[in-house]
């Protein structure tokens, strides 16, 4: 499993101008990695932490395992003793793998791996990132806890605006695959291989499928929006969050949200935001609200953070602040945020608050006798707890599916005693991703997969996924859902292998998508090649086909497939211009660290950092639209 380290301070991330990333390019040298926040301790800095972290030189070594926080005194979980998985089934690596033969790297990770940004352990929190606050000393309760109303006070918001360039335009609409939209796709001429494919034709029949390749793939740059001004004294800001709607493609600035015409770019819309942004949702309802995390204000020099204390709804058709809330005496600061139904639910150390979409009012929130508390939520289809109970050396996490409105709990797992964090992979089938005893070994937070009985509680499937073999990614520690690069659906989960020596050139690179049932935990046999010298990454389900996103070698451009969900056949839905300018573009946005969103032949990729100019002068972009069809 792969991850890219955020941009040291003073430095912006690699792209826009920088060129092709090189070939086997040698790793530098990580320091020790943070650790996460603890149960009755003060969380440490860096809630502002992007969920997708900029761009890095490629092939790390594998990260340490985080050294355990001081835990508070030992603690009797809530829940009873839990129930112990099962061992992994034999034969869950890399197909076909030599053994000895590691797996080669893709992308650093942002947890251990080099110098971390402000807001990160270790350094003076930064622009974009909140000091850590103490949470509230837990008490007694039980299952789902009593989640009891909090005031709430409304924040008046206000700041700057970024200025973006337009180009030439092309036809768009949205797709969504259930009851409530996700943006389409997260982490994006005819040129490459790129592995078993069709180009053009009607792909995307698959079983509710909606996308359809156009006749001719070949895409072109429908607009770029230049990176925004940062101060020279705060390094980088987080501009994480980038939705798709049938009207508009929305994108975080500088404490601010701008809403863009999908085909043209021209600027329909800015909502400003008090402070910037902390953490953000993909999901967005079926009438186009999203929601997000954001600081009171604006960071100085000397309070360079005030909190994630922020909660805000936002309509994306509209371009209007629906509200903006907070919660607990605090207030509380937030990790991460969710949508499921009417209700948005938020998580930190200090437990989980849910509101209204509507109106904002207070679902239910922590109880002072809670000996547990709701570290973060999954959503879209489902609603979906990472509870946590007991100290650190003792942890006991609580798998639940709540009912959105009450925040009653219907079905609970209990994963085994020490397991400090995991990442709601999928909802609707449940899966959830765990770094057991820190063996991935490389920041990934990855080493199992958990396939549970949403109706039941009951574990179907344990998965082993080693990370030196298999390339996808959680942010465990704060973010819950934010695992990225790989798909579940069709009752199956879509993950990455990492790269390996092609069957091209003698120096050549490539992976495959391959699928484990999640009933029995065990690969199928099948495979998705990714082509010499392209990456191939899981972006999300569309109806029972895979939609991945291909990073091209040097010469060539991206490419956009469709996998069939039952024959795994590919079809080229877009492919990217391959001129040195363009590639410079997209090759400083891939999905492993920025923000990948696609829809009826049209791509969008985005930074989730704003930093300082470099000192090269070259010009850097915040985000990217292609558009296929000529």
């Amino acid at each position: 499993m792969t991850q890219p380290p955020p941009p040291p301070p003073n430095q912006p991330p690699q792209g826009g101008g920088f060129g092709p990333p090189p070939q086997n390019q040698p790793p530098q040298q990580p320091p020790a990695p943070p650790s996460g926040p603890d149960f009755g301790k003060a969380p440490e800095p860096g809630y502002g932490y992007p969920q997708t972290p900029p761009a890095a030189p490629q092939a790390p070594p594998p990260a340490a395992p985080p050294a355990p926080p001081a835990g508070p005194p030992q603690q009797q979980p809530g829940y009873g003793y839990p129930q112990a998985p099962p061992q992994p089934q034999p034969g869950y690596g890399y197909p076909g793998q030599q053994p000895g033969q590691p797996g080669h790297p893709g992308q650093p990770s942002p947890y251990g791996q080099p110098t971390p940004p402000y807001g990160q352990p270790g350094q003076p929190p930064g622009y974009g990132y909140p000091q850590a606050t103490m949470p509230m000393q837990p008490q007694a309760g039980g299952p789902g806890g009593g989640r009891k109303n909090t005031q709430l006070a409304i924040i008046v918001s206000a700041v700057v605006a970024i200025a973006l360039i337009i180009g030439g335009g092309v036809w768009y609409a949205s797709s969504g695959d259930d009851g409530k939209k996700d943006t389409a796709g997260t982490s994006g001429g005819t040129g490459g291989d790129g592995g078993t494919e069709e180009k053009g034709g009607d792909g995307g029949t698959s079983a509710g499928a909606q996308e359809k390749a156009p006749a001719d793939p070949a895409s072109k740059v429908l607009f770029q929006v230049p990176m925004p001004e940062v101060s020279k004294d705060e390094s980088s800001v987080v501009v994480s969050g980038s939705w798709l709607t049938d009207k508009v493609y929305a994108k975080s600035g500088v404490a601010e949200v701008v809403g863009y015409d999908p085909a043209k770019g021209g600027k329909k819309w800015s909502i400003k935001l008090d402070g910037p942004v902390c953490a953000v949702t993909d999901h967005v309802t079926d009438d186009n609200k999203t929601a997000i995390i954001h600081q009171p204000a604006m960071p100085t020099k000397k309070q360079r953070s005030h909190g994630c204390s922020q909660v805000s709804v936002l309509d994306l058709d509209a371009g209007e602040k629906v509200w903006t809330k907070t919660a607990g005496e605090g207030p509380i600061s937030f990790n991460n945020v969710t949508i499921s139904g009417d209700t948005v639910a938020a998580g930190s150390t200090d437990g989980g608050v849910a509101f209204g979409i509507d109106k904002g009012d207070v679902l239910w929130s922590p109880k002072a006798t809670d000996t547990c508390y709701d570290a973060g939520y999954g959503g879209g289809e489902k609603l979906v707890a990472v509870r946590k109970c007991g100290s650190y050396d003792a942890r006991e996490l609580h798998i639940q599916t709540i009912d959105p409105k009450s925040g009653k709990v219907i079905t609970e797992y209990k994963m085994a005693k020490g397991i400090e964090y995991a990442g709601v992979v999928s909802t609707e089938p449940l899966v959830v991703a765990a770094d057991v005893g820190d063996s991935a070994g490389d920041g990934s937070g990855i080493s199992d997969f958990f396939s549970i009985d949403n109706k039941t509680g009951k574990l179907l499937a344990r998965i082993s996924a080693p990370g030196d073999q298999f390339a996808a990614r959680c942010d465990t520690i704060t973010r819950i859902e934010s695992c990225t690069g790989l798909a579940a659906g069709n009752g199956k989960l879509y993950v990455p292998t990492e790269e390996h020596d092609g069957s091209g050139e003698s120096y050549s690179q490539a992976n495959e998508v391959v699928a484990f049932d999640l009933t029995t935990g065990k690969q199928t046999g099948q495979r998705a090649d990714s082509g010499d010298n392209y990456t191939i990454t899981p972006l999300r389900m569309d109806g029972g086909n895979v939609i991945a996103y291909k990073r091209p070698p040097y010469d060539k451009g991206g490419q956009i497939v469709s996998i069939d969900g039952a024959t795994f056949k590919q079809t080229t839905l877009l492919e990217n211009p391959a001129t040195d300018a363009v590639r410079d573009v997209e090759s400083s946005m891939s999905p492993d660290y920025s923000e990948l969103r696609y829809s009826q032949g049209h791509l969008y990729m985005s930074q989730v950092y704003a930093s300082e100019p470099s000192s090269t002068g070259d010009k850097e972009y915040l985000a990217i639209g292609f558009g296929a069809g000529g």
